[in-house]
Parts: C-alpha cells; structure tokens; sequence
C-alpha cells in the first residue's frame, strides 16, 4: 500500500479535523513506530505503520467503510463534537453507529435540513467535498414573494460575495413541495452559500433543504432517519 503523508492519514482516519491533527503534531502529541513525529509530511504506511495520537493507537484504515445518509432536522449542528453542547448529528444516530468514527461529509450549517452524509473513508469524503469534482448539490429554498427574471438571471450567472464570485447556478420555480418555493442547484461548497446568494438579492431566506447529491436523491427518508448506503451507491455517487 502507498505512503501517505501523516496529516492527510490522521484527516482520512477520521481521527479529528485537519486543523486539529496539524495542532497535535506541532505539539509532538503524535507519534509513529514510538518516535515522535516533527513533519506534516512524514511519509506512513497505513499498514504497516504503527501511530498515535495522545498515547492512543489510531487505525489508519478502517476495515469496513460506511457511508451512510441522513435526513438532518433543523437546530442539529453537522458536527461531531459541539463546545456550546448543543446537539450534533452523531447524537441523532442510531446507538450501533455512534462509535464508528464517522464524519459529517461537508455541512450543513444548524437550520439547515436535508441530505448530509457521514463516513469512515477519507478518500470518499476527499471526492465528494473537494471543487474540482463539482459535484451538484440540490436545494429546496423558501422565500417570500418571488424572484424577478432579471434576479433569477443573476444568480445564474454568479453572484459576487464577500469570497468572491459563485459560480453559475440553476434556478427553477417548485410549487410541488411547500413551503418551498425555489428548486437551486449549485456544485460549488462555501459557508452558507446559498443563504448568502439570496441575501445579496435581498431575499433572505426563510427555510432550506439539500435533496440532492449528485445522482443521489433524499428520496422519502423521513427528517432525523438515517439509511446506510449500499456500495453500488456510493459506486454511482463518484461517477455523477
């Protein structure tokens, strides 16, 4: 098996934030084979090689990868662990999996409902997160009144925020689930994105749902339930 660099191995583990392993490294609380690691970049064998964390013994690779989706309610933070100890989506798992080391894939900020996945696998949550894959994510948005056609236009053709410019987006007017009244693709992942685009319309938005993933749809999965995908899924979610 190839070498990884320990930073990007400890991330893919599922271990903790990227922010949080490079901290740990920086204060010599990670080592491999019992020697003390100094580089972001020390090459590992996840293997083979022996590491850990704060005197923990870390599993570089999981044996059985799981991915699974869930249907996020409102006021449920997509994270793992909340300082402020408000609920996150691993307390809203079923009990057999809150001890799988699974990690949100992207977020979904705290009103927000809709698909959110969770994995184990690094590589997978690498291929759905990361821009140059654009993968398309779909969302149901609730505001009051209506788009003109020259706004509609607008957030097709980019908005500029505070980051810069978005990217094209596609809008399309949905009657078929109130109270949503916009269906809105976009396949780019900022902060709050989609919120931020109709704010700077003036529209603010007043509920969101992401229904969609790719070629992988909420379906009928009802709010707080969670279904595991099944390998041909996650096989077809790559290829979208």
């Amino acid at each position: 098996m190839p070498s990884k660099a320990l930073l990007k191995a400890l991330t893919e583990a599922g271990v903790g934030s990227r922010r949080r392993m490079a901290e740990a490294i920086k204060q010599s609380k990670v080592d491999v084979n019992g020697i003390t690691a100094e580089s972001f970049n020390q090459p590992v064998n996840v293997a083979k090689d022996r590491v850990s964390v704060n005197g923990r013994a870390v599993n570089l690779k999981p044996d059985d990868t799981i991915c699974l989706m869930l249907n996020k309610p409102g006021d449920i933070v997509s994270t793992v662990s909340d300082e402020k100890g408000r609920r996150t989506v691993l307390d809203i798992l079923p009990p057999r999996y809150r001890k799988l080391r699974l990690y949100p894939v992207g977020r979904l900020d705290k009103d927000t409902t809709g698909l959110l996945l969770l994995t184990n696998d690094g590589d997978l949550t690498y291929r759905l997160t990361h821009p140059r894959f654009e993968h398309e994510k779909e969302y149901l948005v609730h505001i009051r009144g209506s788009l003109k056609r020259n706004e509609i236009q607008q957030l097709e053709q980019g908005v500029l925020l505070e980051d810069g410019m978005t990217h094209p987006a596609s809008v399309e007017t949905d009657s078929s689930t109130p109270p949503f009244n916009y269906s809105f693709t976009i396949h780019e992942g900022r902060k709050r994105q989609v919120r931020r685009m109709f704010e700077k319309l003036k529209h603010p938005v007043l509920a969101l749902k992401r229904v969609r993933i790719g070629g992988l749809w909420l379906g009928d999965l009802k709010e707080g339930e969670v279904r595991r995908l099944s390998a041909q899924e996650i096989k077809s979610l790559l290829e979208n």
